[in-house]
């Protein structure tokens, strides 16, 4: 325990848009009632981070952590604690159905413990991820599907007429869902050797030549992993793959993956996958945390997101500010559980081998 003291195809999810709500936040932060200030002060926030110390979601928590509470009245501390286990699902259980809910914890769990429930073959259901309430995502993340530049494939188009050779981790991971998922709905040529026990691993054998390129990479973790790739531009962009355009890719030249996908129905399917990207590092609370601490964090959280200070020590730190908040975050979720039956299933397939 660390404790951190800080002074258009129609779809479920074609609305999104990236606005800001810093605004708001700064609204309601100017009007916040004595009482809010009153039952913060002196308190602790209870920090729960879904995964193990070290890992990427443990850095962006304690980073916001770090920064959080001067935008909080009565600028409570906020002790950060790790709780992994169960994909998410410990932790996402602790805060919805152990933990007081009064306003004192918040939790940060992995876009696939949201995702989880709807596509798993076994899925854990300790933790309903549509019943909580969220205050924002740090980031929405973007999915690339490249090649390295020794390789024949360079385009979309081409991977589409000939065979490519993609490495990937094991089912469930990004690296093999995505590929299966863009092989499935676009019909293109894409062969997938399993069993590399990370990316790092894929980086090496795609430099032995062993392989062409990787599908369903983190754009985010591509920069930090290979950022001489990317400066030397080694890297054949065939696709980006998330809800919306990543303005940094498109400018590089990546299209997207929809041009590629036929079908109102195919798209939905595809959707269904890659919308855990738009959640890319999530924080909720419980439901029943009264409305107004809720309003309260949520407008916290906003602020943070914009504080110069934290977007300081971000950019020092490598890691990607894309937020949006907690009310979009919200809806997204809401939609993605209301999706019908039958296109669930046909995801759940069209991310088997």
């Amino acid at each position: 325990m660390i404790p951190v003291n800080a002074t258009t195809v129609a779809s479920p999810f074609c609305w999104l848009k990236a606005v800001s709500a810093i605004g708001f936040g700064v609204t309601v932060l100017a009007s916040a009632p004595a009482e809010a200030v009153d039952f913060y002060s002196g308190k602790n926030i209870d920090f729960v981070i879904g995964n193990a110390p070290g890992g990427g979601f443990d850095i962006y928590g304690r980073a916001i952590a770090r920064h959080m509470s001067r935008h909080i009245p009565g600028n409570p501390t906020l002790v950060v604690k790790n709780m992994p286990g169960a994909g998410g699902a410990r932790a996402g259980y602790h805060i919805s159905m152990v933990a007081p809910k009064d306003g004192l914890t918040i939790g940060a769990i992995m876009p696939g413990t949201i995702i989880g429930p709807l596509l798993d073959e076994k899925p854990d259901t300790s933790f309903d991820p549509s019943k909580v309430e969220y205050i924002g995502t740090a980031n929405a993340g973007t999915y690339i599907c490249v090649t390295l530049d020794h390789s024949k494939t360079k385009t979309f188009e081409q991977a589409l007429a000939q065979k490519t050779i993609m490495g990937g981790i094991a089912s469930g991971n990004s690296t093999n869902d995505i590929a299966i998922l863009v092989k499935k709905m676009t019909g293109a040529q894409l062969d997938l050797v399993s069993g590399y026990k990370g990316t790092a691993e894929i980086v090496l054998a795609l430099e032995r030549r062993e392989l062409d390129g990787v599908c369903g990479w983190n754009w985010s973790s591509a920069k930090s992993q290979k950022p001489d790739w990317v400066r030397e531009h080694k890297l054949n962009f065939l696709a980006q793959i998330s809800l919306r355009p990543n303005p940094e890719l498109t400018a590089m030249g990546a299209p997207e993956i929809w041009k590629f996908i036929k079908g109102d129905e195919n798209r939905k399917i595809a959707e269904v996958v890659v919308s855990q990207q738009v959640f890319e590092r999530p924080y909720f609370m419980a439901q029943g945390t009264p409305a107004d601490r809720v309003a309260m964090l949520r407008a916290a959280f906003d602020a943070t997101m914009a504080d110069p200070q934290f977007l300081a020590e971000a950019g020092k730190m490598g890691i990607d500010v894309s937020p949006l908040p907690g009310a979009q975050v919200q809806e997204m979720v809401h939609k993605l559980y209301a999706t019908p039956k039958e296109i669930i299933e046909k995801a759940k397939q069209a991310i088997r081998p």
